[in-house]
């Protein structure tokens, strides 16, 4: 009819994920997300979930922007780093920034300092985290609240995945070895809150930094399209220098406090 404007499938943002059939785009936006660090893999999944459709995050990370972010956190910039801008506080503005709908909550601290209340109002916790004790601490805590936690870490050109789904799943404690029990001690072995140890610096990379994110997105997705049974149940591994990824086994450690 002469005078009618018809809005083709390009005007909406969604359209070519509502074509996979096993996307739920509404349970998707209604799903709220707590992010565990503003780094490498913060900024990557920030990214991923903005742009899949999440529309409700908060985002913990204590740091400040530096240089050396740079080659592989997509949202920074050098005056970031020059004017030490909070990270959190610059991936919620720009993560934002890719689609108006979206809102994301920046809190400037450690993730054991959230209260603990704040943690059940979020559907999934994703850990973009670089050391032992977060990774604890988000683990424990997603698991008293039954949130699935999904776990992202990266060594240089290799990386993990882990998802954990109360009570079903082993958690994060249950694949702790010895090695990383010795750091815990070596913590523990001091006193007082502001006592900390030397860590050295982890090797980083950008592709390995996008696989991984990738892959703890998808898993959000399934998580939120109540898809949970095609969630990894393992921990997935990817080595970027043979290309190959796999799931290795990981069973429930009767010893786990957790379990």
């Amino acid at each position: 009819m002469s005078g009618t404007i018809q809005v083709g499938h390009d005007e909406d943002r969604f359209d070519r994920s509502r074509r996979i059939d096993l996307l739920d785009m509404d349970s998707i936006n209604d799903a709220r997300c707590l992010v565990v660090g503003a780094g490498a893999l913060g900024n990557e999944v920030v990214k991923n979930l903005v742009l899949s459709g999440f529309r409700e995050l908060t985002l913990v990370d204590m740091d400040h922007v530096v240089l050396s972010n740079l080659n592989r956190c997509i949202f920074f910039k050098e005056i970031d780093s020059r004017g030490r801008r909070m990270k959190a506080e610059v991936v919620a503005e720009r993560g934002m920034g890719l689609d108006p709908d979206v809102s994301i909550e920046p809190r400037v601290c450690r993730i054991e300092d959230l209260p603990e209340d704040e943690w059940r109002e979020h559907d999934i916790v994703l850990g973009c985290l670089d050391n032992v004790m977060a990774r604890l601490h988000s683990n424990s805590h997603s698991y008293h609240s039954k949130i699935p936690y999904i776990d992202g870490g990266t060594y240089g050109m290799s990386g993990k995945v882990q998802v954990v789904l109360p009570p079903e799943t082993p958690c994060f404690q249950c694949g702790l070895n010895r090695s990383h029990y010795r750091v815990l001690e070596k913590r523990f072995s001091c006193t007082g809150s502001d006592v900390t140890f030397f860590e050295p610096k982890m090797p980083a990379e950008i592709t390995t930094t996008s696989v991984v994110a990738a892959i703890q997105t998808r898993e959000a997705i399934k998580i939120a399209c109540d898809l949970q049974e095609r969630c990894i149940k393992n921990v997935f591994h990817y080595n970027g220098m043979t290309g190959l990824s796999e799931e290795l086994e990981l069973s429930i450690d009767p010893e786990c406090p957790l379990h």
